[in-house]
């Protein structure tokens, strides 16, 4: 288990490799924010990179998040909810996470209103695109969200502050096709300027490809086993 200056030494090092990608692509790092997915990382692990800078995590699991939620030091932190989830465990997470960003169907950004709206919030959501179109794969499909957009920006409770994508499994520059296709529709819709639809994060890009996508404009990447190690089966 990393220790705090281990935490800190490899968060140094990660951000180091954002900062060059932008700067390669003519950006400055800063304008990339580096969430840590927590998915089966034990609270007190994932507190050691809270306290050594991490700002924002990320969490995959309804019970597991709600098991660890107490646990995390909370002060400054941001959390998002990023994985699937059923509409029946909205009401468990609407007054703890400051972010959906697995929007992936109108039923559930309707019932992420009505749950939010009712305690008084509005959430920031993210929309979910299969920018790849797999059969295996939820989310929005590309020619969707014209039609959506409008829908989901007048439900209550909610804000759509950008948009989210996990490409085909590729290898490297691999998933630069599908990272760039989403940056051109990120701003396509930044540019149609409509009501509550704000596209401030373009989510994008895991431990494995994370430079590819600041390189095509990615504003949020989602870094788990290059922070924490590999994944263990449980918590």
């Amino acid at each position: 288990m990393e220790n705090i200056s281990d935490a800190a030494r490899i968060l140094r090092d990660i951000r180091g490799r954002i900062d060059r990608a932008a700067q390669a692509a003519g950006r400055s790092g800063g304008e990339v924010a580096l969430m840590a997915v927590t998915k089966t990382v034990p609270a007190e692990r994932v507190n050691q990179f809270i306290d050594s800078g991490v700002s924002l995590i990320g969490e995959n699991r309804v019970q597991e998040f709600l098991d660890k939620y107490d646990s995390y030091h909370k002060e400054g932190l941001k959390i998002a909810f990023i994985g699937h989830l059923q509409r029946n465990k909205v009401k468990y997470i609407a007054d703890k996470v400051d972010r959906i960003e697995s929007v992936d169907s109108l039923a559930l950004a309707e019932e992420i209103g009505r749950r939010c709206a009712a305690i008084g919030r509005r959430m920031d959501i993210l929309l979910e695109v299969n920018i790849g179109g797999e059969a295996s794969k939820s989310g929005f499909a590309k020619e969707e969200l014209e039609g959506v957009l409008p829908q989901i920006a007048a439900l209550p409770g909610v804000r759509i502050a950008g948009l989210m994508a996990i490409p085909p499994a590729a290898e490297g520059e691999g998933a630069a096709p599908y990272f760039r296709e989403m940056e051109k529709l990120f701003i396509d819709i930044k540019h149609k300027k409509l009501d509550n639809v704000f596209m401030e994060t373009l989510s994008l890009g895991m431990s494995g490809d994370f430079e590819t996508a600041v390189s095509c404009g990615s504003t949020q990447v989602r870094l788990g086993s290059i922070l924490f190690g590999e994944r263990q089966s449980q918590v």
